[in-house]
């Protein structure tokens, strides 16, 4: 079964072969390693070469490369000529690399060009094999345009199968627009085969239907195989381009270049695309206000641009286009559509702000400040409120003592002049200013087209003003010799009327005068002594004494200045020694420095005469003096004088001759610095009085409050003991470890004793007994002194004759259970015992120190485990476990818990 078609030439079929520009072959068995392209012999620039499959060897490639820069590829694989390429008859090959930064992979695929002949041969072979072989049933494309006006139901073709000759076929169909949506549109007549469409399509609606044939016999034997028919509905310029806006604003500076892009217009047309009928054209159709003409637009793009600079806002800032967009590319009878554009025209500084008066007159009070005495106004044509249009002002001349100032009022953008400094009509009567105005923003055009800057005068009258006295200069000074006598006088403050700059008819009056040491006269200003003038006085500085004076006129107006008076100095103090007290140590110094000072000045001072007073024999033959510089001498002792307090009485002169005598208290110390002997009563061996501090009498009686709780303890322990000794074996302190911190030679074990008991030092009956463990023999029998916790001093354990480590000394209240021994029993039986212990465990047979000789160590954190196991040990090692039952309680739960494991 074939399906007709329109007849046409083989020659026909083989020009579109020919048109065909390239065939991609990829060989399936490595895409990422061989493409072939077959192309023509020459190749344009920019064009497509062909397409390769990127995504089979990545999903997705940050960098794609060409090896041969004749040929660049893009993202989707399209190969394309970046030169004119001329191919030889041999294959010219290239090499893409693609690089996943991600997976950080490469691979390469290798591309090989060929000749499109050798192709077409192989097409024209195969086509002569199709002739030879009668087709039966194949796809022939139909179409038919949209919104037909018919008559309905409309042929669109036959559907015929070549079994109908030896069979009877029946023809039917399937697929959208038959039994699916949209429904009946499309119908084939059964015995012939014939295809009609029922009713108009609309091509924006629906593009192309895509349906299915089928061919049968009667009893439903399918002779052919299911033929798809794919049915294209032609387009019609049935639908106008539509602008994307209604209106469209847009906004550009005044001035602007020829050609600067004011914006752009899109629009949309809904028939096929890349056909006339959606092939746009835009134009301008219209202006407001109408001339001259300042815009342009581009037919294809839509882009409006400026055709003329001659754009001023001052005169028009707004225009409004009405614009076209027609397809079938702008021809007559193509489809419009019209919008409409405004265009405001923004403002930049192209107008200097100008003064409306050129000149202005003005007058202000002297002694007036901060106040306004003029307005000036400015015309701009840019654009109200905005950085073009605000003014600011500057003084360019006639301000350079800074007496004025201009600002900008934010309202009326006015410029204000106003006085910050009082003028002084005595100086300057009159005073002529140049102002100058800009802009904020910076003037636009260049500055010699025109001045960048308006300028005005200001003339400023100043108007007189009754003004009083006035202190000029503030400060006066005069001069006078100190100690004057009472009544001399002396030219005082003088103020004057500034108009009259006359003193006539001012009054004064002292204000302030520290000491009160002069007058001030009403009428003249003068001042006289009062009392004599000390220049060397506390409130004298720099040797000026200060006075305040109080000038008024007939008015009442006044003013204030100070009157310094200098004081000449005279010579009427005696230079001195200020330091009376001198300590000299022997043993490390011979000498003392001295130093005096005058009050008076250095012409009256130093150089300073230093002399012995000879009013006995004895100061010269035991001291020397010897100058060092202008201010200070060396104090020396000679002949060897003993330990004591000395009187040594100097005289000193200033170059003058004037002169006093400074009795020096001079300290011979048997000491090393001078502090050592600042407290001492006694030079030599001191014993003089010490104060304590507050810190040092809390610790006293808190020490002595802790003397008395210790003895306290001892007594009530030694009072409450019992009568009975207590029967323990006599290893008792050989196994009882004690916790020892002390860091001095020794054994950490207490060893029992025979025949003692320990008593305090200096006590007058029997003391308290032992430590945790002693133990004493008596005869053949041991008793044991139990202690229990308490406090107890190392030094109290030393008093007791004992070695113990500290620790062994930290008990508490000590219970003491049999005191029997005095201390000279107990010094006969343990001096020869100790004595021969030490003996041999110092020596061996060689008289040399024994292996096991307890040496001196280090405590490091942890005691041995082994304890000690030295030779003055006398461990028995038969004694069993009994002084176990005699334990104190707690004592007992340790043994039962060591027991039990």
């Amino acid at each position: 079964m074939a399906a007709a078609r329109p007849s046409g030439s083989r020659s026909g079929a083989l020009c579109r072969l020919l048109l065909l520009t390239l065939a991609i072959l990829i060989f399936a068995s490595d895409a990422c390693k061989n493409v072939t392209l077959h192309v023509p012999s020459k190749l344009d620039a920019e064009k497509l070469v062909g397409r390769v499959n990127l995504k089979e060897c990545f999903t997705a490639a940050n960098l794609i490369h060409s090896s041969d820069p004749d040929f660049q590829i893009l993202e989707d694989g399209s190969v394309y000529t970046t030169n004119t390429i001329l191919l030889s008859s041999e294959k010219r090959s290239f090499t893409i690399l693609l690089s996943n930064t991600e997976n950080q992979e490469k691979k390469k695929i290798f591309v090989f060009l060929e000749h499109q002949t050798k192709v077409l041969k192989k097409r024209h072979t195969k086509e002569k094999v199709l002739r030879r072989a009668k087709r039966r049933w194949a796809p022939i494309p139909c179409s038919m345009l949209e919104n037909s006006l018919g008559p309905f139901p409309l042929f669109l073709q036959q559907v015929q199968s070549d079994t109908a000759q030896n069979y009877t076929i029946y023809y039917s169909i399937r697929g959208p627009g038959v039994d699916q949506e949209p429904r009946n549109l499309f119908y084939v007549e059964r015995d012939t085969g014939n295809l009609y469409c029922t009713r108009p399509v609309d091509r924006e609606q629906y593009e192309s239907f895509e349906i299915i044939a089928f061919a049968t016999t009667p009893d439903g034997y399918t002779p052919e195989l299911p033929l798809p028919l794919i049915i294209k509905i032609e387009d019609e310029n049935d639908n106008y381009p539509i602008f994307t806006e209604e209106t469209y604003t847009f906004t550009i500076f005044e001035n602007c270049r020829v050609g600067t892009t004011v914006g752009q217009v899109c629009a949309t047309d809904k028939d096929e695309p890349d056909t006339m009928h959606t092939r746009l054209k835009y134009s301008i159709i219209g202006q407001v206000p109408p001339s001259p003409t300042l815009f342009s637009m581009h037919p294809t793009t839509g882009v409006i641009t400026t055709a003329s600079s001659q754009l001023d806002r001052e005169l028009i800032d707004k225009y409004q286009l009405k614009i076209k967009v027609q397809d079938m590319d702008g021809q007559y009878f193509g489809l419009q559509t019209t919008s409409t554009c405004i265009i405001n025209i923004d403002d930049v500084n192209d107008h200097l702000p100008t003064f409306t008066r050129t000149s202005y007159v003005t007058s202000v009070e002297e002694n007036t400040v901060d106040v306004e005495i003029l307005r000036v106004t400015v015309e701009d044509k840019d654009l109200v409120n905005t950085a073009n249009w605000r003014a600011n002002y500057t003084i360019l001349k006639g301000n350079e003592n800074g007496n004025f100032k201009i600002v900008t009022d934010a309202k009326t953008n006015e410029g204000v002049l106003c006085v910050v400094k009082p003028l002084n009509y005595e100086e300057k009567q009159q005073m002529i200013l140049q102002i100058g105005v800009v802009n904020e923003a910076p003037f636009s055009r260049e500055a010699s087209s025109r001045s960048a800057m308006s300028t005005a005068t200001v003339t400023v009258n100043v108007e007189d003003q009754d003004e009083g006295p006035e202190c000029n200069p503030p400060i006066q000074t005069v001069r006078m010799k100190e100690n004057a006598e009472v009544g001399t006088t002396s030219n005082g403050y003088k103020a004057y009327d500034p108009e009259t700059r006359s003193s006539s008819g001012i009054r004064y009056k002292k204000l302030t005068d520290p000491t009160g040491w002069v007058t001030v006269d009403e009428n003249t200003g003068s001042i006289k002594v009062f009392r004599s003038l000390d220049r060397e006085a506390e409130t004298i500085k720099n040797g000026i004494y200060n006075i305040t004076v109080l000038a008024s006129d007939q008015g009442g107006r006044t003013c204030t200045g100070t009157l310094g008076i200098i004081l000449q100095d005279v010579n009427d103090n005696s230079p001195f020694i200020p330091k009376k007290t001198v300590i000299i140590c022997k043993p490390t110094m011979s000498s003392a420095e001295i130093v005096a000072v005058d009050p008076d000045e250095p012409i009256h001072g130093p150089p300073f005469d230093f002399s012995l007073e000879s009013s006995t024999s004895e100061v010269q033959r035991m001291w020397r003096l010897k100058a060092i510089n202008d201010t200070a001498a060396r104090l020396s002792y000679q002949n060897d004088p003993p330990f004591g307090l000395y009187v040594v009485p100097i005289t000193v002169r200033d170059r003058l001759g004037m002169s006093s005598v400074t009795s020096l208290d001079v300290t011979l110390c048997d000491c090393i610095t001078e502090n050592d002997c600042a407290h001492r009563v006694d030079p030599r061996i001191g014993g003089g009085g010490v104060q304590l501090g507050k810190w040092a009498i809390l610790a006293i009686l808190l020490g002595i409050a802790l003397l008395f709780c210790v003895l306290f303890t001892l007594v009530c322990g030694a009072s409450g003991t019992s009568k009975q000794p207590k029967v323990i074996p006599d290893d008792l302190a050989q196994q009882n470890l004690i916790v020892s911190n002390t860091e001095a030679p020794g054994d950490d074990k207490v060893y029992s004793a025979n025949g003692f008991t320990t008593q305090t030092v200096g006590a007058s009956a029997q003391g308290v007994c032992g430590t945790v463990g002693s133990g004493v023999k008596n005869g053949g029998q041991e008793t044991i002194e139990m202690v229990k916790g308490g406090h107890q001093t190392s030094e109290s354990c030393r008093g007791a004759g004992h070695h113990h480590t500290l620790d062994s000394c930290r008990g508490g209240h000590t219970e003491v259970d049999n005191c029997r021994y005095t201390y000279s029993e107990w010094h006969s039986f343990t001096q020869p015992r100790l004595g021969e212990k030490v003996y041999l465990c110092n020596q061996d047979e060689n008289h040399k120190h024994a292996q096991d000789y307890v040496l001196t160590y280090n405590y490091e954190g942890r005691g041995s485990v082994a304890g000690s196991v030295g030779c003055c040990s006398e461990r028995q090692e038969e004694d069993g476990l009994e002084f176990l039952d005699n334990l104190e309680p707690k004592f007992k739960t340790l043994a039962e818990a060591c027991m039990k494991r």
